[in-house]
């Protein structure tokens, strides 16, 4: 005899399963939840890890921008080439324009910018080899520069040494050529032709005759000289006449007057010379002075008196 179910257990069971359904889907549910929430920590710590990168990796490139424009201002004072190091610096700040403005990176993308970062890090590193070289080389020049220069100082010294000693052995030996007029004697020759030294009377002066010898020099050239002198009466002024060959000459950058001259080839063989000035008119009682040159050099004087 089959047994009978009861509506009371049949609704019983059906409850049971209801519940039994409800807790897997809640234990469904919180699993599900649990996964969401871990993955999504994950994606932030993710993002938070990229960001983390994406500064570090834009400071690096800052760094390295500031280096290359040290490098570029130092080599290019030492004279090297910085072409590439502009161009690499243009090449950087393009890269940190895109990291300033980056949203979304992939992971290939940020390890090509940190590997173009190591290969500007390798470049700064060639570029400071270089610049030892570069320091080395200046410095050798700067060496070569010195001891040129110390060297041209020193040649220069010793020729404007042997240009003084020259010019002062030149002005010795001017010296020592300049003629000296040896003695010298005044005549007043009368117009019978008498002559008489020492004091004068106008009435026994119709000419002043001067005699003298040019003196014995071994290191006067022989040449032509211009022998001239003046008389030079007690008013201080110089008898001349024109007419008679008197003309005029410089003397300390001064115009003087002469009385007389007479080009002459000395010849070093104490010569005597002999000039005569005929006045025309009486002289002026008193001293008269007696110059007597060599072109502009005074080589000798003497004086008479007239009474």
């Amino acid at each position: 005899m089959s047994e009978t179910v009861r509506p009371e257990e049949t609704k019983k069971k059906s409850n049971n399963v209801l519940l039994a359904l409800l807790g897997v889907l809640s234990i469904a549910l919180l699993v599900t939840a649990y996964l969401f929430y871990q993955r999504e920590n994950e994606l932030q710590t993710e993002i938070s890890q990229k960001n983390v990168e994406l500064e570090e990796t834009y400071n690096k490139l800052e760094s390295i921008s500031n280096e290359l424009d040290m490098k570029i201002q130092e080599i290019s004072k030492l004279g090297g080439d910085i072409e590439e190091l502009k161009l690499a610096k243009e090449q950087v700040e393009k890269e940190k324009e895109q990291l300033r403005r980056a949203k979304n990176f992939t992971e290939k993308q940020l390890n090509d910018f940190k590997s173009r970062a190591t290969g500007y890090e390798e470049l700064l590193k060639m570029k400071d080899e270089e610049i030892v070289k570069l320091k080395t080389m200046t410095e050798e020049l700067l060496s070569e520069n010195t001891g040129l220069k110390t060297e041209t100082n020193r040649l220069t010294d010793s020729l404007k040494s042997a240009k003084q000693t020259k010019q002062q052995m030149a002005e010795k030996l001017a010296i020592a050529a300049t003629l000296k007029a040896e003695n010298v004697k005044i005549y007043a020759v009368s117009d019978k032709g008498r002559e008489r030294e020492d004091e004068f009377k106008n009435r026994h002066i119709d000419k002043i005759k001067v005699e003298f010898n040019l003196a014995e020099n071994k290191v006067a050239p022989i040449e032509g000289k211009d022998i001239i002198i003046r008389i030079i009466d007690p008013a201080d002024e110089v008898l001349f006449d024109v007419a008679t060959g008197s003309g005029s000459f410089m003397i300390d950058g001064k115009e003087q007057f002469y009385t007389s001259k007479q080009e002459i080839l000395f010849d070093n063989s104490r010569q005597k010379l002999t000039f005569f000035y005929k006045k025309g008119s009486e002289y002026k009682t008193g001293k008269h002075k007696l110059e007597i040159y060599e072109g502009t050099t005074l080589i000798g004087s003497s004086s008479f008196t007239v009474k």
